[in-house]
């Protein structure tokens, strides 16, 4: 239940022969929709003719069943569902993004921050570039075409821009003949492919995804490699593989990935599980029941039951008709919002010592609400236990981790934290317990900037905001 806003997600079909590869796509992005719901796209490619369809919406809104008809059969399907960390919110920015160029078509959907986009797209637009969109996805996409001009085919064009591109990057590409797969040289952002039982290939931003059309992971795409697809078979570019430590968000595992999915050879479920333990074990309490806050939060409530012994319960009904498009009409009806999204369960509640586990605290505003409510409920003693460290760099890579002027933990200590949100006790789960969640499959090392400021790449030297979306008063001020 916390104020972050997820990821991208996306996802790509190669089909040996023409069938309905955007009613796979849709499933799967059915599938990735907690990854993104501002907008969402899809584009076939039928023998080198590319139809696309994309709005802003959740992905049942968006395609409608005349949509996807309008789409077609094909061989190569590329979709993406949105959540804009730069960028607006608008149709423009909604991907995959199709560019057309002298040596064919490209449609190209990208999750994930450059972290030199703004010096990239300045250097473009010297060049002559003109932009139709603020996000960094036609920045990467200019760099494709630029070096496709040279290069003896689209992944070795791929291969050449990779040189250039700073921060994360999982990338889904379809050229006129090949579905390609890329993932930046530090693997910020998880990106796995699989294979359907009739021949299909799936290449998904997690592996549920894959489960949702009915195909087999096989792997993980790897740090900085280039996977193709096409008619000869499956081949891979490994010469950026290696190159820099692997260090895929954590918060993968925190928050942002389905429970069902496997990332990195490990479970979702079961690394949250893991980080309820570790909170048991960190900081114990003497209390009557665990509830977690729904979603992120019920696995490691779960985890914290089972290590220290205190029974779990369902704590919290959320009503799952609520969108990100619910508009309250005033203040008041803003601060009820969590009144609507979520209701405690008296009976679990009332008389008891709660311990409360959920995912993030972030500005503290919603813990502070959920809190009252269990108040309310007649719970007696609150202890909040987080499953992630504290909140105190933000995020350049792609997760909406806001300023540090806006983060309560940069601020307040724990203690001073407890009495804003009105618990008894608070315990943050500790950062070498976030990096053990899911240690010891794949040799995976993890980003944990957002909590230790130990960031794996250079960091944006000023505010990642497009001029283009800031008013001519602001832009003058910098």
């Amino acid at each position: 239940m916390s104020n972050l806003r997820e990821e991208c997600g996306v996802f790509g079909v190669y089909s040996p022969t023409p069938c309905d590869v955007a009613g796979t796509t849709y499933y799967g992005l059915f599938a990735l929709q907690h990854r993104g719901q501002e907008s969402c796209g899809i584009v076939v490619n039928d023998d080198g003719v590319f139809t696309s369809y994309k709005d802003v919406g959740l992905v049942n809104d968006v395609f409608t069943p005349e949509n996807l008809a309008r789409l077609g059969e094909g061989n190569i399907s590329v979709g993406h569902v949105r959540y804009g960390t730069t960028g607006g919110n608008d149709r423009s920015n909604a991907q995959p993004i199709v560019v057309n160029h002298v040596k064919g078509r490209m449609a190209l959907a990208h999750n994930g921050n450059l972290v030199n986009s703004g010096e990239l797209r300045r250097s473009l637009e010297l060049e002559g570039s003109i932009f139709h969109t603020t996000s960094d996805t036609e920045v990467i996409s200019y760099l494709i075409t630029k070096a496709r001009l040279t290069a003896p085919s689209i992944e070795q064009a791929i291969n050449a821009a990779m040189n250039k591109l700073k921060g994360a990057y999982s990338l889904v590409i379809a050229s006129p003949s090949k579905l390609i797969a890329v993932r930046d040289e530090h693997g910020f952002r998880p990106l796995c492919y699989g294979k359907t039982e009739d021949g299909r290939y799936i290449v998904a931003s997690e592996s549920c995804a894959l489960d949702a059309v009915g195909a087999t992971l096989i792997r993980d795409i790897r740090p900085g490699e280039i996977l193709v697809f096409d008619k000869t078979g499956i081949r891979s570019i490994e010469d950026h593989c290696g190159k820099a430590p692997h260090t895929l968000c954590v918060f993968e595992y925190i928050y942002f990935a389905r429970p069902d999915s496997v990332i990195e050879g490990c479970c979702v479920h079961s690394a949250r599980m893991r980080a309820g333990a570790f909170l048991a074990l960190e900081h114990p309490v003497q209390a009557d029941v665990v509830i977690g806050v729904p979603d992120s939060g019920i696995d490691a409530a779960i985890g914290y039951s089972r290590q220290s012994g205190i029974p779990y319960e369902l704590g919290f009904i959320k009503n799952k008709y609520i969108g990100r498009t619910f508009i309250a009409p005033g203040q008041k009806s803003r601060e009820d919002k969590v009144k609507i999204k979520l209701n405690p369960v008296s009976e679990v509640v009332k008389g008891k010592r709660v311990v409360l586990i959920d995912d993030s605290i972030v500005r503290g505003t919603t813990s502070a609400r959920i809190v009252k409510l269990l108040r309310e409920a007649g719970a007696t003693e609150i202890h909040m236990r987080v499953s992630a460290p504290a909140f105190t760099n933000p995020c350049y890579y792609g997760t909406d981790i806001d300023s540090k002027e806006n983060l309560i933990a940069c601020k307040h200590t724990v203690p001073e934290i407890a009495k804003l949100i009105g618990v008894d006790s608070l315990g943050y789960l500790g950062l070498e317990s976030a990096k053990q969640m899911a240690k010891g499959v794949n040799g995976s090392g993890y980003c944990t900037a957002c909590f230790d400021g130990v960031y794996p790449t250079e960091i944006p030297s000023a505010p990642m905001k497009n001029r283009f979306e800031t008013k001519i008063s602001e832009n003058n001020k910098e």
